[in-house]
């Protein structure tokens, strides 16, 4: 494969990469350019896997060496050709992006039609509903524990944070590529109608709650083909509003003096117990 070096960080070819901390012009902003941003060796060979069409490759000499050398060995099929790849020296990159990009190793795709929901719960048995989720870090790790426990999809209702912005994609592991997900219509008020169509689906709604009074998780999946875990936002949790429109409340125990686990801990845990429930 045939590289370009760049000298200097003025380089227009280098504009996907651009001030990427940067509040108003980052270039995975939805109203902007809106691309999908992969940074590392691994997340950069998931997105090379995945559905999204890949712009550009970014790195230092010994990071492309490295990822290109593992990752045609292993990945033969998949079609690197007409992608450009860019090699430039750590302090330019540095400039271009706005930060020490220590990792060395970017890669840059456009979005693509977002997955209907029918379509996502084809075929599903277990799926996550996210509601008013607005923490980046968050959803990253839901989506990489999604992965690792079985999970098929997970669905955002009203007030998530944007499942592509970077830190999610970095924090997911890239998992975030592979898992898909889609967004359920409605507003803060409204969109509970949504889970109609799961319903019909077949699917069991859980809401998870701390309220003590809630069933224990165990016994609400209990003997259910299809579950649908809904999840709300680290501290207020979901509305009344979405767990009155789920079949149960669920709670996961807790030892005596603690009342709640972060969310993405809770989440794992659903995750765990659900997965665990098909087993037995």
């Amino acid at each position: 494969m045939e590289r370009i070096l760049i000298s200097g960080p003025a380089d227009p070819r280098l504009d996907d990469f651009r001030d990427l901390n940067h509040s108003d012009s980052r270039p995975d902003l939805p109203g902007g350019k809106g691309l999908v941003v992969a940074e590392g060796p691994l997340v950069v060979g998931r997105l090379l896997e995945s559905r999204f069409p890949v712009r550009a490759i970014v790195g230092f000499k010994n990071k492309l060496d490295s990822f290109f050398a593992s990752f045609q060995a292993e990945n033969s099929g998949v079609d690197l050709s007409g992608i450009p790849i860019y090699e430039v020296t750590r302090e330019t990159l540095a400039t271009v992006a706005g930060f020490d990009m220590h990792r060395g190793l970017l890669a840059t795709a456009d979005r693509v039609v977002e997955d209907s929901v029918a379509s996502v719960l084809e075929g599903a048995r277990t799926v996550v509903v996210l509601e008013g989720v607005g923490d980046h870090e968050n959803i990253g790790s839901m989506f990489r524990n999604a992965a690792g426990m079985g999970v098929d999809a997970i669905l955002f209702g009203n007030g998530c944070a944007d499942p592509l912005y970077r830190r999610v994609v970095r924090v997911s592991m890239g998992h975030v590529l592979r898992l898909p997900f889609a967004h359920l219509e409605g507003s803060y008020t409204t969109w509970q109608r949504s889970l109609e169509e799961l319903s019909q689906a077949g699917f069991h709604l859980v809401s998870l709650t701390p309220d003590p009074a809630a069933v224990h998780l165990e016994d609400a999946l209990k003997g259910r083909d299809k579950v649908a875990l809904l999840v709300g936002a680290e501290g207020p949790g979901l509305t009344e509003h979405a767990m009155r429109a789920t079949d149960v409340r669920a709670r996961i125990p807790m030892a005596p003096g603690t009342d709640s686990l972060n969310l993405a801990t809770s989440a794992a845990i659903a995750f765990y117990e659900r997965d665990r429930s098909q087993r037995t």
